[in-house]
């Protein structure tokens, strides 16, 4: 599961598991309305966005709160205030996203349009306008969540497994039969769910359309900026001009894998089957490195050890990594920092460890929370972390709305861009390594990082590709599975290990389908981080490769940094884009820049294979 932060508008919505509009009347007021037949003036739509702005910014900071104390101290007290606190803000968000949609067709200016589109675009789902439909629609909601969160798999012995234990053994275990019962135990709990998302994708659909939105999927993409159907365009742009890359990859993994597992249990000539990647959902494989790392590629040190040598503790890692952004010129991180994060798990009380960075106040409450474990891995995750904290503290003085990166892919890239500077170089700059490895030794590193980073871009881009076709009806309940593994197949190369039907719902075996989490996020951050690096290095003057590049002791880089994220969403995130790269368009020449000798190793080790499938 990969680090998250938390919280703005939209990621609050997102994680209470509603974010639900329903396009009812808005109660007449004065204050947004004025008479019933009279059309609402851009006075009052100004009106309408302060007020809105300071009962958001208030309830933030209350379910901020609440959602702080049910995290770093579990119990049912603290769990019934959070979800107390989530629904006050998921329902005055519903409100106020009504509200606002009454100035639809109201002149205002353009810094008032988009605070309102901001706030309406807030929501994930639309409920109908129905009342009943409406609860309906949010009973479907719930119970979703429910039923994957309670996913058990029991096994012949009566062990009874959950999520976490079965993707452990699917990390560890090189066995191909037991690798198979983990991956089918935990895609057969998600059957049961098909028939509540059907009609869940009814009811949202049935909502988008009131809105005046094609369909659910047009809704979501609308959030871009740009025309729904270009963004789409877009996005197989960007993903053509990385399939060489993936391409080459997934030939040299399967080739490794038929020499473990046998050339009869993975083809060489057809998709990998699923459970063999050390992933649950094929979607990173970072897990099987053994067996497909080069030849002599370890780089001769090892993070983790060195962090011990050097008497690194959990807090010493924290202020190593906060050094990385003051080197930048950023301000030291404020003394509440330090007071009230969650660095280690307390002996005393039950708490939430994935780690996460939060801004409580949207001033400079700023905090991680983590149970760092003392490993190079984890160090790489501290800076990943302050990213995001330093991103929401650059973008604090923006008005409520635009409390966010520039679009949603932004956050996660930037955290994931400060960890790419955790380079060889960079290690030996703080003092950690004595001597940077030659670049015979980078195969190895490269290969790591593209085991997660390139394996994970087509996955990234077909789940919402199938969703989006799911809301449009171009793919109809009776295809759901089938769809879902065309669509695997035609992007990862990976097919189901055992014969699927459509009895089975293995869409809803992936969290955020029942969770109702848009996932292109997280394609654009994968292109994003790699574009917002070389520019950075660019800027810092690091002429040596891509790579090996770290901006850190970088002013200039830091300031050009800055800029941008201090636009937070107050722009189009294609100027956000244009301050720092000096352009609008995604690029991903920078992703292949990065791997280009690992795409030389692997062209080398692939000839004479049977590449493609």
């Amino acid at each position: 599961m990969k680090p998250i932060f938390q919280p703005t508008l939209v990621a609050v919505l997102v994680a209470a598991g509603l974010g639900l509009a329903a396009c009812k009347p808005a109660p007449q007021n004065h204050e947004t309305q004025g008479s019933a037949d009279v059309a609402p003036t851009s006075e009052q739509a100004k009106a309408f966005v302060a007020k809105a702005s300071e009962e958001t910014r208030q309830l933030l900071l209350q379910v901020n709160r609440a959602d702080w104390i049910a995290n770093t101290y579990i119990t049912d007290d603290t769990e019934a205030l959070s979800a107390e606190f989530n629904q006050k803000m998921t329902e005055a968000v519903v409100r106020m996203a009504n509200e606002a949609a009454r100035f639809n067709d109201t002149q205002v200016d353009a810094d008032t349009r988009r605070q309102l589109d901001k706030l309406k675009l807030a929501l994930t789902l639309a409920a109908p306008k129905d009342p009943a439909k409406t609860e309906e629609l949010a009973g479907i909601v719930a119970k979703l969540n429910g039923m994957y969160g309670k996913g058990k798999y029991t096994k012949e012995d009566g062990t009874v497994m959950a999520l976490g234990d079965m993707s452990s053994v699917m990390a560890s275990s090189r066995n191909y039969d037991e690798q198979l019962e983990m991956w089918k135990g935990w895609h057969d709990t998600a059957a049961p769910m098909k028939p509540l998302y059907v009609r869940q994708v009814e009811l949202a659909n049935e909502g988008a359309r009131e809105l005046g939105y094609a369909d659910t999927g047009a809704l979501w993409r609308s959030k871009y900026d740009m025309d729904a159907d270009a963004f789409a365009a877009e996005l197989d742009k960007q993903w053509a001009a990385v399939k060489p890359l993936y391409d080459a990859l997934h030939c040299h993994v399967r080739a490794k894998l038929g020499e473990k597992y046998g050339t009869d249990k993975v083809p060489q000539d057809k998709p990998i089957p699923a459970h063999l990647l050390g992933n649950m959902w094929a979607q990173a494989w970072g897990n099987i490195y053994d067996l497909v790392a080069p030849v002599n590629s370890d780089p001769g040190y090892d993070v983790t050890q060195l962090l011990a040598d050097k008497g690194y503790d959990e807090l010493k890692m924290v202020k190593g990594a906060e050094g990385f952004f003051t080197s930048l010129g950023f301000a030291p991180l404020p003394e509440t920092f330090w007071a009230r994060s969650q660095f280690v798990k307390p002996r005393d009380r039950d708490v939430v460890c994935h780690a996460s960075a939060w801004d409580l106040d949207a001033k400079d409450d700023l905090r991680i929370k983590m149970c760092i474990q003392k490993t190079g891995e984890e160090f790489a995750v501290i800076h990943h972390e302050l990213g995001h904290n330093f991103y929401q503290r650059a973008y604090k003085d923006q008005p409520v709305f635009y409390q966010d990166s520039a679009n949603d892919g932004f956050h996660e890239a930037i955290g994931d861009t400060i960890a790419l500077s955790v380079t060889p170089k960079y290690l030996q700059q703080i003092g950690l390594l004595e001597q940077v490895p030659d670049e015979s030794k980078d195969l190895g590193l490269l290969m790591k990082m593209a085991l997660d980073k390139v394996a994970f871009l087509p996955f990234g881009l077909l789940v919402d590709q199938w969703r989006w076709q799911v809301f449009s009806g171009q793919i109809k309940p009776e295809q759901y599975n089938q769809a879902w593994w065309q669509l695997r197949e035609k992007y990862q190369g990976v097919a189901a290990p055992v014969a699927r039907t459509e009895a089975d719902f293995d869409a809803g075996a992936k969290y955020h389908v029942p969770g109702n989490t848009p996932y292109t996020r997280y394609f654009l951050a994968h292109i994003l981080q790699f574009q917002f690096h070389k520019a950075l290095c660019d800027i810092a003057q690091d002429a040596g490769p891509v790579h090996r590049c770290s901006i850190y002791n970088s002013k200039e880089a830091g300031t050009a940094l800055n800029k941008m994220l201090e636009m937070g969403a107050s722009k189009p995130w294609q100027e956000a884009l244009q301050s720092l790269t000096g352009k609008p368009e995604m690029d991903s020449s920078a992703i292949l820049a990065y791997f280009a000798p690992l795409k030389t190793y692997l062209d080398e080790q692939n000839k004479g294979r049977s590449c493609g499938w």
